[in-house]
């Protein structure tokens, strides 16, 4: 009884945890369509000051040496092209897909400073959409699963060791002339 209880919990658990990814994705996806719109103006002001000199992005960066403040700004437009780049794409995947090909991209959430914006900011509600009630019966059963699992490993070196089939005991053979005899209508003699 207690480990259909704590099965249950498990069950339970996950349904509440897996239900709140179709909107805490969705609020990831907004939080990453900001930053990409943000350090979408830092790259096109960049730009154009390298086109301004008549420089691509490549040769102004390689010109940015000399001063370590100077250099140090090279690294960081570097990185920033760099994260821009990958929130791009990210961005373009997660908002081509539903809930369920988000879950499938989890991958995707790859910002670990959005990630941690938007968990900061998530506050979990009870989901009412078709998406978060296939997510929490999904989340129930692999939380049911995962810990009857668990259970049943846990409980494995406490669980008696069944006995090999022992065989039927024979009788003797004087029980068996006995009824042998007693078919046949009795002793002959």
């Amino acid at each position: 009884m207690i480990i259909r209880a704590l099965t249950l919990a498990g069950g339970v658990l996950g349904a509440a945890a897996t239900s709140q990814f179709p909107e805490f994705s969705q609020q990831y996806v907004q939080r990453l369509g900001g930053a990409v719109d943000a350090l979408g103006e830092v790259v096109a002001d960049f730009d154009r000051s390298a086109q301004a000199e008549g420089l691509t992005r490549e040769a102004a960066l390689a010109q940015m040496t000399g001063a370590p403040i100077v250099e140090r700004r090279r690294e960081d437009m570097t990185r920033t092209f760099d994260r821009y780049d990958r929130l791009a794409a990210d961005l373009a995947a997660l908002t081509e897909s539903s809930p369920y090909q988000r879950a499938l991209n989890a991958f995707r959430f790859t910002d670990t400073e959005l990630v941690a914006a938007t968990r900061r900011a998530y506050v979990p509600a009870v989901p009412i959409s078709t998406e978060g009630a296939v997510f929490a019966g999904g989340g129930f059963v692999l939380g049911w699963l995962a810990i009857g699992a668990l259970l049943w490993l846990l409980a494995m070196p406490f669980r008696r060791r069944r006995r090999a089939a022992e065989p039927a005991p024979v009788a003797p053979l004087g029980d068996a002339v006995a009824e042998a005899r007693a078919r046949n209508g009795g002793p002959r003699g």
